[in-house]
């Protein structure tokens, strides 16, 4: 049966349990870990190599220099045999089973062996003439591994290739070649060990801003701060800034929760009042007194819903509405309440606002269908704006209305014509709607059509969301 990997476990501020994946502090110090050791592998490795080679390859020359010094001092007899002019210089040549040998043969002739061989041979391969001086490796003498360099050469007066040999014990160039691999194992252990040390420390100092990031959250969970509010390096400070935004932000929606809530309740209490005293005096008024003061309700409720829904949706911080299609559709949607009224679309076809669709459907048509409602017949709507706002114009052919009473229109319940129907709650809508957004409306006069001109500025999609500051 195959067992899966246990996860830790930590306990959420909701009480839920959430996995987490190890250690960021091992993690880091693993992979120094693993990648120090594959270096160190590969560098003890070829630096093994190098100086084995070296150590090696001056064995070799001392075995050449005996045996360049073996064929200067040796000569042809008369008898055609071998003879040496002088002997090595080396004692351990004269002593049985040295270590040290030498022997000089040739086919048919008797071989010169050193004193050392004693009653022992070197093997000579004939099958194969050296020119130049080869070294190899024998173990014909057991338990000696014999070091042996070799060299074919013809003599003056002679008539056959001599075989030279000189042979040594490769006992020493192997005790050379432990020291040295022991003293590279232990230098490049304590150097391992060092920079996996190195690495950790590393690793720990790294990465403890974020130990003290996760302390200053548990203190702001506990209520002992509300930011972070510690000096970070410049890496992790975005994250608080982050972070500090997103409290900042909670902190703005639940403030903006409460005060929905009490200017609900206060809006209410008013013609609860006036129902309860009509009720209580058993005025004959009451059914219509109820009637009234109902829908004052239900336009109070629908105000605060409206705005309930954009915030809401405003935390999504992929919003993007495409404003030439909602036009078009708000355009076909008042076209078929106000047949007699011509909708003029213009501008940027291409513009893009970081509003979610409904919000954005919900703005565009209460102005257009206000100006629709109040306007004489002809409503033009102007798309632009710049890199940060997308600008959205209304205007309308109606009568206007005095700069001194615009403002009034943006009171819950204000209607300057009361002859048609309505709620006096679209302009104010469309103000809380376009502000949780990070935008605004303002009314002016249309110089084209002589009537209002409604202005809406939005963010921009190529704004970044950063730089969207919603209004309290």
């Amino acid at each position: 049966m195959i067992r899966l990997p246990r996860l830790r476990r930590t306990f959420g501020a909701d009480g839920t349990q959430s996995p987490v994946g190890g250690s960021l502090t091992r993690r880091m110090i693993g992979i120094a870990a693993l990648w120090i050791l594959v270096l160190l592998g590969v560098g003890g490795f070829t630096l093994d190599r190098v100086l084995t080679s070296a150590v090696t390859r001056n064995f070799d020359a001392s075995l050449d220099y005996v045996l360049t010094a073996l064929i200067a001092s040796s000569e042809i007899g008369p008898d055609g045999e071998i003879l040496l002019s002088r002997a090595p210089a080396d004692q351990a040549f004269l002593e049985p089973y040295s270590g040290v040998y030498f022997q000089v043969s040739a086919p048919g002739q008797d071989p010169l062996p050193s004193r050392s061989l004693w009653d022992r041979q070197l093997r000579v391969d004939r099958t194969v003439v050296h020119s130049d001086t080869v070294y190899r490796d024998s173990e014909e003498f057991e338990p000696e591994v014999l070091r042996i360099a070799e060299r074919d050469i013809r003599l003056p007066g002679a008539t056959t290739m001599w075989r030279f040999q000189v042979a040594q014990n490769r006992e020493g160039l192997n005790e050379q070649i432990l020291v040295l691999r022991r003293t590279l194992v232990r230098s490049f252990g304590i150097l391992g060990l060092g920079l996996i040390v190195l690495a950790a420390l590393q690793a720990i100092y790294g990465l403890w801003p974020l130990r003290r990031v996760r302390r200053a959250l548990a203190q702001i969970r506990s209520g002992e701060k509300a930011r972070i509010e510690e000096r970070l390096p410049r890496e992790i400070a975005p994250l608080t800034e982050e972070v500090n935004a997103l409290l900042a932000h909670n902190e703005q929606q639940a403030e903006e929760a409460r005060r929905h809530a009490g200017n609900l309740a206060h809006a209410l209490k008013t013609p609860l009042t006036v129902i309860t005293n009509a009720a209580s005096a058993k005025s004959s008024d009451l059914p219509s007194a109820v009637i009234r003061e109902a829908r004052t309700m239900r336009r109070q409720v629908d105000h605060h819903l409206a705005r309930a829904r954009a915030v809401g949706r405003r935390s999504s911080t992929q919003a993007r509405t495409e404003v030439w299609p909602a036009l078009k559709a708000v355009e076909r949607a008042v076209e078929r309440l106000y047949e007699d009224v011509t909708i003029d679309l213009a501008g940027n076809k291409e513009a893009v606002v970081r509003i979610e669709r409904q919000d954005l459907d919900e703005m565009l048509g209460n102005l257009i269908e206000n100006a629709a409602k109040y306007g004489n017949g002809r409503v033009f709507v102007t798309v632009g704006g710049d890199a940060e706002c997308v600008e959205i114009e209304v205007e309308d052919d109606g009568p206007g209305i005095p700069e001194a009473q615009r403002q009034e229109l943006f009171s819950r319940g204000a209607r300057l014509d009361t002859d048609k129907p309505g709620t006096g709650l679209g302009l104010a809508i469309v103000r809380d709607v376009a502000e949780i957004y990070g935008g605004s409306i303002h009314l002016e006069e249309s110089e084209d059509l002589g009537g209002l001109l409604a202005r809406l500025r939005l963010p921009n999609c190529r704004m970044s969301p950063e730089r969207v500051t919603p209004a309290a």
